[in-house]
C-alpha cells in the first residue's frame, strides 16, 4: 500500500518554485512594461537649472517636460554650451537618473538624441518616487566630462 505524503509535503515545492520563477520573469520583461504612456515632450520658457561641468569647460542647462517635473515619466532637454555660451554640437551624452539619499537609480535607461546643435533630449526619465534626483550626465566628445543637474520632486 502506497503512503500518502503528509500535508505541506516537499512535493509541492517544485510547483511553487515554478510559479515564483514565472512571476519574476514576467516582472522583468522589458524595461518599459507597466509605464504609463508619456505625453509628447514640449520644452519652452526659461531653463529650470544650469550647472557647470566638472572641468568647468562646459555648462549644462536643463528644461523639463512637463515644465514642472513630477513623479512618473518626464523628459529633459539639456543644452550643452562652452564657457562663452556657444552650443557644442556632436557630443555624445549618457544620463543615469540617480537618488543619492537612497543609493539607487531607475530601471529605465533614457534614450538621448541631439535635436539641434548642443541641444539634447532625454526620454523617458522615469523618476518613480518623490525626493532628490540627480541626472548624472557623462559628456563625450574630444574630452570626457561630467555634469550633475538635479531636481527635487514632491
Amino acid at each position: 500500500m502506497a503512503s500518502v505524503p503528509p500535508r505541506g509535503s516537499s512535493r509541492r515545492w517544485p510547483l511553487l518554485a515554478g510559479w515564483a520563477v514565472l512571476a519574476v520573469a514576467l516582472c522583468a520583461c522589458g524595461e518599459m512594461d507597466g509605464l504609463p504612456p508619456a505625453a509628447p515632450a514640449s520644452f519652452s520658457g526659461a531653463f529650470f537649472q544650469s550647472v557647470p561641468s566638472a572641468s568647468g569647460m562646459m555648462r549644462v542647462a536643463v528644461r523639463w517636460s512637463p515644465a514642472v517635473p513630477a513623479v512618473g515619466v518626464d523628459a529633459g532637454e539639456l543644452t550643452v554650451t562652452d564657457r562663452t555660451g556657444t552650443p557644442i554640437a556632436g557630443l555624445v551624452l549618457s544620463i543615469v537618473p540617480w537618488m543619492p539619499a537612497h543609493g539607487h537609480g531607475t530601471s529605465v535607461k533614457p534614450a538621448i538624441s541631439e535635436t539641434a546643435p548642443g541641444v539634447f533630449v532625454a526620454t523617458p526619465l522615469y523618476l518613480y518616487m518623490s525626493g532628490h534626483w540627480e541626472l548624472r550626465t557623462t559628456i563625450g566628445g574630444a574630452d570626457l566630462d561630467t555634469a550633475i543637474p538635479s531636481v527635487d520632486l514632491l
